[in-house]
């Protein structure tokens, strides 16, 4: 598992240039089964990252350009009415993909947004009143703008907590935009990505994160890590029991990228900003959003040993 796993993240290495943490985490998210929203100005790798990350695993790769005018239809599908044989036939959407890029998510209206909420939980969709089963696996990384640009429709807490982590990847460090500007524009190579693993082999990695032990101390770490969040009174609100499980969950993939078959508290504070951040107010400003700060104020405010 270990060289499999060391083989995805450089092939994705060789793709987006320096972003090994955020391309770590990334891979961590599918591993543990979650959906993966990446927040960053356009023009920062996003789509590539997406793009080479369903190559490399060799998955079904669908991309859904959100805008204003996008309806429910126009992602999960619609029946259409055939003339021969007097019946509707289903037509599916570009949800029906292994990996679906949904991108600048927060263009679209509620009511569209809304049509993922579904697909993210129970890996389903239903329409016409019949419920579709969606391929397995089925992972959405979503995209949005930061909610300052213009033309965009926050995202709900309930649409928030859908999705495992949210990252951001950010300028390149100047060593690596060199070497882009030397090599050129990467996406020009997306179409010679082989595959590194096919979809049985990525299955059994998703279930060896399963398998990964987390200890009765390492969980009590948890707990005081989620109870914290709960009653710091620099919260507006804490985590939820889904959230906790998602923390937990990244933590035994993260463990398993870095060939561990125990959580250890590193794990746990290397997902943690990943897993919290989207879901914790400040409690000073409850309509402002959580970020790094609040992440590490719940790390600083909790000791490793009880």
């Amino acid at each position: 598992m270990k060289e499999q796993i060391e083989a995805v993240i450089a092939a994705l290495n060789d793709v987006l240039l320096g972003k090994e943490n955020q391309i770590k985490l990334a891979f961590a998210c599918l591993l543990a089964r979650g959906h993966l929203l990446i927040e960053d100005l356009p023009g920062m790798g996003k789509t590539l990252l997406s793009h080479a990350l369903a190559r490399t695993l060799g998955l079904s790769y669908n991309r859904i350009q959100f805008t204003s005018d996008v309806l429910p239809s126009d992602i999960i599908g619609t029946s259409v009415f055939e003339r021969d044989s007097g019946t509707f036939r289903f037509i599916e959407g570009p949800l029906f993909a292994q990996l679906v890029l949904a991108d600048e998510i927060n263009r679209a209206t509620p009511k569209s947004q809304s049509a993922l909420l579904e697909a993210m939980e129970e890996h389903q969709v239903t329409a016409d009143g019949e419920t579709r089963p969606l391929p397995d696996p089925f992972f959405v990384i979503a995209t949005q703008n930061p909610v300052t640009q213009g033309g965009t429709f926050p995202l709900p807490e309930s649409q928030l907590d859908r999705f495992l982590m949210r990252i951001e990847l950010g300028y390149p460090d100047p060593d690596a935009e060199r070497a882009l500007l030397r090599g050129g524009d990467k996406r020009r190579g997306l179409a010679a990505i082989e595959p590194v693993l096919d979809v049985d082999a990525l299955k059994v990695l998703q279930q060896a994160v399963d398998d990964v032990k987390a200890s009765d101390p390492l969980i009590d770490y948890v707990q005081r890590l989620v109870a914290h969040s709960r009653r710091g009174q620099e919260f507006a609100y804490g985590l939820s029991p889904r959230g906790a499980l998602a923390l937990l969950h990244a933590a035994r993939a993260w463990a398993l990228i870095h060939d561990r078959r125990h959580v250890v508290p590193e794990d746990v504070q290397a997902v943690l900003p990943g897993v919290v951040e989207h879901r914790l107010r400040e409690a000073a400003d409850y309509a402002g959003h959580g970020g790094a700060a609040l992440a590490q104020k719940l790390l600083a405010g909790v000791d490793v040993v009880g």
